[in-house]
């Protein structure tokens, strides 16, 4: 069905310019990718506790990081991308104009995000939250979708401006229309999982696959019962300062 690991410490995807990588405390997958030529290259949804990875990473790899990215303003996590800001001179962080969190670079539907001769095209994909954004590669090969499209699941839709109408809307819309064997990378997986297909969701999400109407997953939505995100308090108003510590 999809790629399964140890769910504490899966094992990681690797190919020639992409390395994912895994934050254990709040589940989150980082995404490193680069030109192989250029070595220029972009981090999407940097963790701050794994900061020092990702830096030693891209060192050792030679890269020429140019932006840290963020598919929308996680709840269960600090984003990495101020502290990677520091560390690199002239990085620039992004995310999506509908957000409405400080960036240095807001995002649009359509817009691309060129490092070398690649690049990821910007699609929104709201729902669970109002500014949530997937990326897709160029050559459709493969789409980071956030929080809005899970492995087997998918993101809560029950605070931050989200909504089980307009994520069933986004994904069947703006995801689910790539090709069948597209990679599907999340943010986030709890069971070990590392990556599924468009084709894999469409057959077996069980929330938004399966033939599932609307109706139908906006009342799964709606009884799922879930607990109050422990770091939501904190890492929200962090992420709309693009991780930045709070001055006041």
């Amino acid at each position: 069905m999809s790629s399964v690991a140890d769910p504490a410490s899966p094992s990681c995807e690797s190919k020639p310019g992409f390395q994912q990588l895994f934050e254990p405390e709040s589940s989150t997958f980082t995404y490193l990718l680069w030109d192989v030529d250029s070595k220029d290259a972009i981090i999407v949804d940097p963790v701050d506790l794994t900061v020092g990875r990702d830096l030693e990473l891209v060192q050792n790899l030679g890269l020429k990081l140019k932006y840290g990215i963020n598919t929308h303003a996680h709840a269960d996590h600090i984003t990495g991308t101020w502290l990677l800001k520091q560390k690199v001179p002239g990085l620039q962080s992004a995310i999506s104009t509908s957000s409405k969190a400080i960036a240095d670079v807001h995002l649009a539907p359509g817009d691309k995000i060129v490092f070398g001769e690649r690049y990821l095209t910007c699609r929104a994909t709201p729902g669970h939250t109002a500014g949530c954004m997937s990326y897709i590669a160029n050559d459709e090969s493969f789409v980071l979708t956030g929080d809005a499209l899970l492995i087997d699941g998918c993101g809560r839709t029950d605070f931050q401006g989200g909504s089980a109408e307009t994520l069933y809307d986004s994904v069947h819309q703006q995801i689910f229309s790539l090709p069948n064997a597209c990679i599907v990378y999340p943010a986030h997986d709890y069971k070990g999982h590392t990556s599924s297909t468009v084709g894999k969701e469409k057959e077996n999400n069980p929330r938004l696959g399966q033939g599932k109407t609307k109706d139908q997953y906006v009342e799964i939505m709606a009884n799922l019962d879930l607990a109050y995100p422990k770091k939501i308090d904190v890492a929200v108003p962090a992420n709309m300062r693009c991780g930045a510590p709070d001055v006041e």
